[in-house]
């Protein structure tokens, strides 16, 4: 075991900006700063739950919120990299260390002493108020009650210990199923040994089959290209290869993550986790897990999240189904005669797309080098936030691939650090994320934040410029959203900072940052040929603009399968379903068909492999992402009203109340602040092609 006194998780770091020392730190470093941090921590709760000073805010709330600090530095580290650059030794470290965590923070969440001090200020939090505690201080005091008691801090006895045992098995499940996916993910290729096997695949598909291939350890005649299940690999080969037959074996591998009978199997993972959620829903006096995880959003029912997917289904099948018409009107032009199936949609899709805007999805990346995105994003930031990014090399990064910027205002200040990890590998989970490696606060000094994205995007050939699609910057710039929310956080708490918004909220930032993207402003400026440096000729824009909701139909419907059945998962309660006896996939299947999902569309994430809802914080929320559009549009259309989509009063608003206020305010005030009023759904079926 490595020696406390010279563990670079214990120590100071003296890197720029306080950054990790990756260099230094091993795997053996993690469980001797776990057991030193989780004693330092539990002394000062302690401290304060028997403390014999009368409860304030200083002595509770405010030394719990130091207290936590003690943690910060290496769970952030640790659990970044479980993510991101992940290995065997850390894979069993997080298999030990995630219910330890879960019993941990139970312990601190279900202390009667704590608690009693907290819910002493918490009924007293008007009289507090009166007597000169700030707005953020009630709101930290509110949302610390709330936090506790939603995490069991009224129970009692038997129902108390029950609830600890139910966390740990919880988070232990949530592991195994993300690592699961990911070993499924590592072990799956698809060997294109013939020059047959590449028909239809063009040049930049090759590339990345290439580097796929060189990075699995493939190589020679029989191995020099590769599929993996990587979405940016294995997309654009459903969409371009003329092989049937290898597109269907390429989609049904994507589709059966974690459905594969033996170690990686994730359906009695599902089954449990959903009873025990159950449980824990029961406990807190919910009827199901739904009714306890809206509870605590923007949507706060069940009821409304079916409001608001019931509104949008009907337009988008109707737009799907016409939409197959079309894809089976391609195949009988081509003289076939076999039905669109879920591995053919991608590729009739495309040749629709190209028949009807004249659009060539290679000529399209070849204007969207990877370069000239990132200054894209940066860019934007700089126009409507005032900030500024200069990439640093004397930064540590946990990988050769991850850059680093430093992040400053333009006017003088600095802001934080960014990482950025765009390229798929074996050692990283499939998705994109951001995270943090610090949150910003001012509670002990002004500590400012680092921020990491991390992406999947498929190598190209070596020496090459990397060639994004439209989604795949698209993918950038919403990520980089949510690291303007982490890096612009202005606050004083860290349990209040960046991101620590509902789960319905909290995709409004990156998502209304994707909008500048297809601006005629940015892509004049940086859709520059990789080759030529040539702009974007204004008639491709024009066809790219005029080709904005093809295929909504298709991906609204994909969208909302996987929506409707995480709500269907998370609204079964005990007394009235056998959940012990759960089949997952009957589960999924019953829903699919009560709703009448096309055979032709598949689900974006299907259960055995929704590490959204089995391995992530959306369990009952992955309708979130369509509650903040309906946001995003309607925000979006505050700037193209001003006639400026970077009108710097808009601007201004925009940053205070959404991207610097962290979790200072409701959700809703935050909103109408910045708004004026709450929006409608109208705007999000404008902007998805599917209204009228």
């Amino acid at each position: 075991m490595a020696s406390i006194a010279h563990n670079p998780l214990l120590e100071p770091w003296t890197k720029p900006f306080e950054a990790p020392p990756f260099a230094a730190i091993k795997p053996e470093h993690f469980a001797p700063a776990f057991d030193a941090a989780f004693k330092a921590h539990n002394a000062a709760i302690d401290a304060i739950a028997c403390s014999t000073a009368a409860p304030t805010f200083a002595n509770t709330i405010e030394a719990m919120e130091r207290a936590g600090e003690v943690l910060a530095k290496p769970s952030a580290v640790f659990w970044n990299l479980c993510s991101s650059h992940t290995s065997d030794e850390l894979q069993a470290l997080e298999r030990d260390w995630s219910p330890k965590f879960a019993a941990h923070y139970t312990g601190i969440t279900t202390h009667a002493a704590l608690f009693k001090r907290i819910a002493a200020l918490f009924a007293n939090k008007d009289q507090l108020g009166q007597q000169g505690l700030g707005a953020e201080q009630l709101r930290v005091l509110e949302k610390t009650h709330q936090s506790f008691v939603r995490a069991g801090a009224q129970l009692e006895g038997e129902a108390r210990e029950r609830y600890k045992a139910l966390s740990q098995t919880r988070a232990k499940l949530t592991t195994q199923f993300g690592q699961n996916v990911l070993a499924d993910e590592k072990t799956y290729t698809l060997a294109l040994r013939s020059e047959a096997d590449l028909a239809g695949l063009p040049q930049f598909v090759l590339d990345a089959a290439s580097g796929a291939a060189g990075e699995r350890g493939h190589s020679g005649a029989n191995g020099a290209y590769v599929i993996t299940l990587s979405r940016s690999l294995i997309e654009p080969f459903l969409t371009f290869s003329t092989r049937r037959d290898l597109r269907e074996q390429a989609w049904k591998a994507w589709a059966a993550r974690g459905e594969n009978a033996g170690a990686t199997d994730n359906r009695p993972i599902i089954r449990e986790l959903v009873r025990l959620r159950i449980e824990i829903a029961n406990l807190l006096g919910h009827k199901t897990y739904a009714d306890y995880a809206l509870d605590d959003s923007m949507a706060k029912t069940p009821a409304r999240v079916r409001e608001l997917l019931d509104r949008v289904w009907p337009p988008a099948v109707k737009r799907a189904h016409d939409e197959l018409a079309k894809l089976q009107a391609m195949v009988a032009k081509e003289g076939d005669d076999q039905n669109i199936e879920p591995w053919d949609w991608r590729y009739y899709a495309e040749k629709v797309r190209a028949a009807e805007f004249d659009l060539d999805e290679a000529e399209i990346k070849s204007y969207l080098p990877l370069e000239r995105m990132i200054e894209a994003a940066f860019y934007t930031a700089t126009q409507l936030f005032g900030v500024t990014f200069q990439e640093r090399a004397d930064v540590p990064v946990y990988h050769p691939d991850v850059r680093v910027f430093e992040v400053n205002y333009a006017q003088g200040g600095t802001i934080g650090l960014f990482y950025a990890d765009y390229f798929a590998r074996p050692s990283k989970r499939s998705g994109a994320w951001m995270s943090a490696f610090r949150r910003q606060h001012k509670l002990t000094g002004d500590t400012r934040p680092i921020i990491v994205n991390v992406l999947n995007f498929a190598k190209g050939a070596a020496g090459e410029p990397m060639l994004l699609s439209f989604d795949d910057a698209r993918t950038l710039f919403h990520e980089f959203g949510h690291a303007l929310h982490g890096l612009l956080s202005d606050v004083t708490y860290p349990s209040l900072a960046g991101t620590a918004v509902v789960r319905d909220f909290v995709e409004l930032p990156s998502q209304l940052f994707e909008h500048w993207l297809g601006t005629p402003e940015i892509l004049t400026r940086f859709a520059r040929h990789a080759k030529t440096g040539a702009p974007m000729p204004e008639a491709l824009m024009a066809k790219l603009q005029a080709a904005r909701t093809f295929n909504q139909g298709y991906e609204t419907v994909s969208f909302l399968g996987s929506a409707i059945v995480d709500l269907d998962f998370h609204t079964l309660a005990t007394t009235e379903n056998a959940v012990e006896n759960l089949d997952p996939l009957a589960l999924e299947a019953a829903t699919l068909a009560r709703i009448g999902m096309p055979k032709a569309i598949g689900m974006r994430h299907r259960s055995t492999h929704f590490q959204h809802i089995f391995s992530g914080g959306y369990s009952a929320g992955y309708y979130s992402y369509l509650w903040s559009e309906v946001l995003d549009a309607d925000a979006f259309a505050a700037f193209e009203e001003t006639g400026n989509v970077f009108d710097p009063a808009t601007a201004d608003k925009l940053k205070r109340y959404v991207y610097s206020a962290g979790g200072t305010r409701d959700e809703d005030e935050a909103y109408t602040l910045f708004r004026g009023r709450l929006p409608t759904v109208d705007g999000l079926l404008k902007k998805r092609g599917l209204a009228g």
